[in-house]
């Protein structure tokens, strides 16, 4: 069998503990090396026997000879760099954290699924075979079930405020640093004792201490709860020496690792303790082939072809670096480049595009002269500036130029991170921005106002092009909003507006108002649409416009709908089933057998295309006789790339009726 040839990026410590491995390797070798400069790579090329050394990290992914990049660099170089690999067609294993944060390895992720090229988080004792030995006794039930883990990787480094521990600049500290290893060993013994590759915990509390030179965390401890009772213990530090141990409390017993993460020395063996209740404690050891860093390289080349590793496959990583994210937020570590004033370039390099392949179609809203992208990106849930950035990045290259808005959307921090993207990346003249004000309490003119103006100065511009009262208030006659609306539209502030949860006959009686008295009415409407009938609202104040008399108005005045939740909420992503309660809100809002059935013919239909079943619900959302513009709402790369799969599905008018149960096939 060929070698993988790799190329290695970084020529520091861990980079040449690295080689080494690879040099013992039977499965691969290293056939290039790329530096900050010439002469860091020339040197590490001659200690390592490396036949071509690049003076830049570039160089490398370019080399045609290179199948496979290790990337060593500092951490916020991680994600970027692997995203750079994964589009210059190499595999990629990354040293660990994958990215700072979740939106950084999850944008890492994405681009090796769209490039089709292997990636994996370098956690090597992943790869071990004790490892593995020390999962199958807790899954086999040696001690019980499992209660406590407590997991440690910690140590005292006297270094400068310059050295990359104790820097910001390169995302320094103990929980990206080794913080990991504990959280990524939790999650896995957690996962074991429920019968699982990994568990992710549904609760996180920690306490630290912050440099107070630099602000990175110096030691910490978090408490990780998971479900059926297990908690987890974690402790990091880049200055605190501790017993960097594992050790696993069960109901029956206990497993103590004494050197779980470094596995050095000359002995190729690992021993760790077994202690069951009455019994005498035993010793159970491990014996490996190769060195661990010989063993992770191997585990790359074998798993190649398959694009992931088990050891450490693309959905651990995310949970790992989403526990990470919730630690630091625990203690109140946000790093400087993770705020929304630092600039934060597309993870994809160079100026935010549209990119040559994408499929958005687009659609015209009378008084706005920007094309909107059929799909409008619901910026609702978007917290922090790195996950904002990515999300919206994505939406835009993918061709979406619609974004969805509210004053009330996460107490206004929704808005004030669009307002840093939009400043940021300069493309306001190329979006058409949904807002929505006037929310209850406030539904009434002045609010309109208010909430406007707060609005605006939060996403740092001066109009919104579609602005929309959030809610009705029948207590207010309809010419009070339309000629307040009026009023700002005249005065620049919007290009046209609309209502959102209105009834058809308040929307239709506001229009003739303003027909009436020579002003203008409402531009669209953003109420609830999907496949799924709304059986509840999700909040109060919501109104839908799934019914047919609503459909039939639509249909005649060909008012463009916006609708909000076009997917159900999460109906058709396979977590509704008729025996599932475990979300309220959902069965509330959604659990009919109408809609079930619904469900069964997407799935059916889904199938026969090989295509997601909320893509399928999606593209009957925009066939309709009526202009459609549906906003969706995801919280990852993944789920926008699926709701993209909509536009490619065509809907004939007789599968459009067979999905709403309006016809038979």
């Amino acid at each position: 069998m060929a070698k993988l040839k790799w190329g290695i990026i970084g020529a520091g410590t861990i980079a040449q503990t690295f080689a080494g491995g690879v040099a013992a390797s039977n499965s691969g070798e290293i056939v290039a090396v790329g530096s900050r400069t010439a002469e860091g790579a020339q040197a590490f090329a001659a200690e390592f026997g490396i036949p071509t050394p690049h003076g830049s990290y570039q160089a490398v992914l370019d080399d045609p000879a290179v199948e496979a990049v290790y990337v060593a660099t500092v951490h916020p170089a991680h994600a970027r760099l692997a995203i750079r690999a994964a589009r210059a067609g190499k595999h990629v294993l990354c040293e660990k954290p994958l990215g700072m944060n979740h939106a950084e390895a999850m944008a890492a992720v994405e681009a090796a699924r769209e490039h089709d090229v292997f990636l994996m988080e370098g956690y090597m004792y992943r790869c071990h075979p004790f490892t593995r030995r020390l999962v199958d006794l807790v899954a086999e039930g040696t001690i019980g079930e499992v209660r406590l883990i407590e997991a440690t990787f910690s140590f005292h480094a006297e270094v400068g405020t310059d050295h990359r521990l104790r820097s910001q600049a390169t995302a320094g500290g103990g929980i990206l640093d080794v913080g990991g290893y504990p959280v990524s060993m939790a999650r896995l013994i957690a996962g074991a004792g429920m019968g699982k590759p990994f568990a992710e915990p549904v609760s996180v509390v920690a306490a630290g201490t912050l440099d107070p030179e630099t602000g990175v965390d110096a030691w910490t401890s978090a408490l990780l709860g998971f479900e059926r009772g297990i908690i987890a213990r974690l402790t990091t530090g880049i200055a605190l020496t501790t017993e960097n141990v594992v050790r696993v409390f069960g109901s029956e017993g206990s497993i103590t690792v004494p050197e779980p993460w470094t596995l050095r020395g000359s002995s190729r063996s690992t021993t760790f303790d077994v202690q069951r209740h009455g019994e005498e404690p035993r010793q159970v050891t491990v014996e490996a082939d190769a060195d661990p860093w010989t063993i992770e390289a191997d585990t790359v080349a074998a798993h190649v072809a398959a694009r992931q590793a088990p050891a450490m496959n693309w959905a651990d990583s995310l949970g790992n670096v989403r526990t990470t994210d919730r630690w630091r937020q625990a203690i109140g570590l946000t790093y400087e480049a993770e705020r929304p004033t630092a600039p934060r370039p597309p993870m994809r390099g160079g100026q935010l595009t549209r990119r040559d392949d994408a499929a958005m179609p687009y659609g015209t809203i009378e008084g706005i002269e920007t094309p909107v992208s059929r799909l409008v990106l619901g910026v609702d849930n978007q917290t922090t500036f790195p996950h904002a950035a990515v999300m919206f990045d994505d939406f835009f290259e993918r061709g979406g130029t619609a974004f969805d808005t509210a004053w009330v959307y996460g107490v206004g921090v929704c808005e004030t991170m669009f307002g840093h993207w939009l400043s940021q990346r300069g493309v306001r003249d190329r979006v058409v921005i949904l807002g929505k004000g006037a929310h209850t309490p406030f539904c009434t003119p002045d609010g309109v106002r208010s909430q406007l103006a707060q609005s605006l100065e939060r996403l740092q511009t001066d109009h919104l092009d579609i602005y929309m009262l959030h809610r009705d208030n029948p207590d207010v006659p309809v010419g009070e909003f339309i000629s307040v609306l009026n009023e700002l539209r005249d005065a620049g502030r919007m290009r046209v507006f609309g209502a959102s949860n209105w009834p058809v006959e308040r929307v239709k009686e506001a229009n003739a108002w303003a027909a009436a008295n020579g002003k203008r009415g409402f531009a669209a409407i953003s109420n609830n649409f999907s496949l799924a009938r709304m059986i509840e609202p999700p909040w109060a104040g919501c109104r839908s416009a799934s019914d047919p008399e609503t459909r039939a108005w639509l249909t005649e005045s060909h008012t463009p709908l916006m609708p909000w939740s076009s997917q159900a909420r999460g109906f058709f992503t396979g977590r509704a089933k008729p025996d599932d309660h475990t979300d309220p809100e959902l069965v509330r809002c959604w659990y009919a057998d109408d809609n079930f059935e619904r469900l069964a013919r997407v799935e059916r239909f889904a199938a026969e295309r090989e295509v997601p079943t909320v893509a399928v619900a999606l593209a009957w959302v925009l066939h309709q006789p009526f202009p459609t513009f549906p906003l969706i709402g995801p919280r990852t790369l993944e789920e926008t790339r699926t709701s993209m799969e909509a536009m490619a599905i065509e809907l004939s008018d007789a599968d459009a009726a067979w999905l709403n149960l309006e016809g038979e096939r």
